[in-house]
């Protein structure tokens, strides 16, 4: 995948995202707030990733527990088992995709669907191409492996029901276990929600594997990443805040 970074523009927008994250990582609240800013990061993440899948809700809503929507719950469940897969993804990348799918679609599909990917043998064979890039197979920078990682399991879906909730968790497991984002704290889906429009067609267009589509999710992607640094930045600022 190492092209990929000469391609017009995109390593210029990794440095930047890369940069934008180390600086917000650096906050000062993130000394004594790691925890209360880790849960309202997933608790962004979750919602944003719901309304992605076409399941909008009021984040307070859901932060009182009054929102029963499954595809909701599902995001939510997901949302914090990030850290406790993150050691495995790499490791066992096709095993976590199940159990990310068993988290995100109880509830939403038929129980003898969970965790199971589509037999579609040319799927099959993409995704095994995936994990092998998970487990060790590039030297890619890690937004643009998990860039990739995104766009691959959107353009694939390979399981029944909200699959775009997987496609979001394993981007984000892909920063947490490559060391970028090793506490979580970056809601990427936010970023994705800010421009869903762009979201919805640089997607379509990584799907269609010409450079240009490619490129273009690729700047997507690092100014998704780019916007949950700054949302970091928000989250820590008003922490930090309310407790002086």
């Amino acid at each position: 995948m190492a092209p990929l970074l000469e391609l017009a523009e995109v390593r210029d927008a990794v440095d930047a995202a890369r940069d934008r994250v180390d600086t917000a990582l650096r906050h000062r609240a993130l000394r004594r707030q790691g925890g209360q800013v880790a849960a309202e990061a997933n608790l962004r993440a979750a919602v944003a990733s719901a309304a992605l899948e076409g399941h909008p809700h009021e984040r307070e809503a859901v932060r009182d527990g009054t929102v029963t929507d499954p595809v909701m719950q599902g995001a939510l469940r997901v949302a914090g088992a990030l850290l406790d897969l993150a050691d495995r993804w790499p490791k066992a990348p096709r095993q976590v995709l199940a159990r990310l799918h068993v988290l995100a679609a109880t509830g939403s599909v038929a129980a003898d669907d969970l965790g199971r990917p589509s037999a579609d043998p040319a799927g099959a064979a993409r995704l095994d191409t995936l994990a092998g890039l998970v487990a060790g197979g590039t030297k890619a920078p890690p937004l643009i492996l998990a860039a990739v990682v995104h766009g691959e399991l959107l353009a694939l879906r390979p399981f029944a029901g909200p699959s775009g909730l997987v496609a979001r968790a394993a981007a984000r497991l892909t920063l947490i276990s490559s060391g970028l984002d090793t506490r979580g704290l970056l809601a990427v889906e936010v970023g994705h929600l800010a421009r869903e429009p762009e979201y919805v067609g640089a997607a379509g267009a990584f799907a269609s594997g010409t450079r240009d589509g490619v490129r273009s999710w690729l700047r997507h992607y690092t100014a998704a990443v780019t916007t949950a640094a700054d949302e970091l930045v928000q989250i820590s600022d008003t922490l930090l805040s309310t407790r002086q």
